[in-house]
């Protein structure tokens, strides 16, 4: 059962009300210094959307954006998160954020991008993050966090994997220890599909790897408490 942890909030409209969570902490950290906020792709991005359309402009001017994942191709493959982001209105360039660190550039090897992004976390970043913004696949992965995959046990704040069990296989993910130490998690999460996974979530089962992050907000239109 979920514990304390955990809190849990069932609406109707799980973006609507999710954006209004993470744009609310982010003004909360902002009125003290810049906010460092990380973000999942997929499902994550509407969210996102909302949350910078609803932050005051100078907050969203203010914020330091990385992504929580990117899959290792080219920004305008497809499967690119980034590139879907840009893609679907979620980032656009009339309106960026006052910094924005990719995971992964066009061509690079994937120890060079691990390098330069941790080089970059201690730069502008100082280590750690405030707000993380995460959704979560039917097989309860979070970023490219695996259940019972070996990237779990990784403590350096990014790294990499060449063996996802979704496709594309090869990635650039924050780690488990990173998003563990972040100040704020919200996890956005909507629809039957994801039922499963969420239910897995309220039970905390110790592989699944949102239930290793510790406190965590999670936002969904499923009632997965019976």
């Amino acid at each position: 059962m979920a514990d304390e942890t955990t809190q849990w909030l069932v609406v109707d409209n799980p973006v609507e009300q999710g954006a209004e969570l993470v744009s609310d902490l982010l003004a909360q950290v902002d009125a003290e210094r810049d906010a460092r906020f990380a973000v999942s792709g997929g499902s994550a991005l509407a969210t996102l959307r909302d949350t910078r359309l609803r932050l005051p402009k100078h907050v969203w001017r203010h914020t330091r954006l990385i992504w929580c994942d990117e899959r290792a191709v080219p920004f305008d493959n497809l499967a690119s998160n980034r590139g879907q982001a840009y893609r679907e209105g979620a980032l656009t360039l009339a309106d960026p954020p006052g910094l924005e660190l990719p995971l992964f550039l066009d061509g690079e090897e994937l120890s060079e991008a691990e390098g330069r992004v941790t080089q970059a976390l201690t730069d502008f970043f100082d280590g750690g993050l405030d707000v993380v913004l995460l959704g979560m696949g039917e097989d309860g992965h979070v970023a490219s966090l695996f259940p019972k995959h070996h990237v779990l046990e990784r403590t350096v704040p990014v790294t990499w994997l060449t063996d996802s069990p979704k496709p594309p296989a090869t990635r650039v993910t924050l780690s488990r220890a990173l998003l563990a130490a972040a100040k704020h998690r919200v996890l956005v999460a909507w629809g039957p599909n994801k039922r499963p996974a969420l239910e897995r979530l309220w039970r905390r089962e110790p592989e699944l790897p949102a239930a290793q992050l510790g406190r965590i907000f999670v936002v969904t239109d499923q009632e997965v408490r019976q």
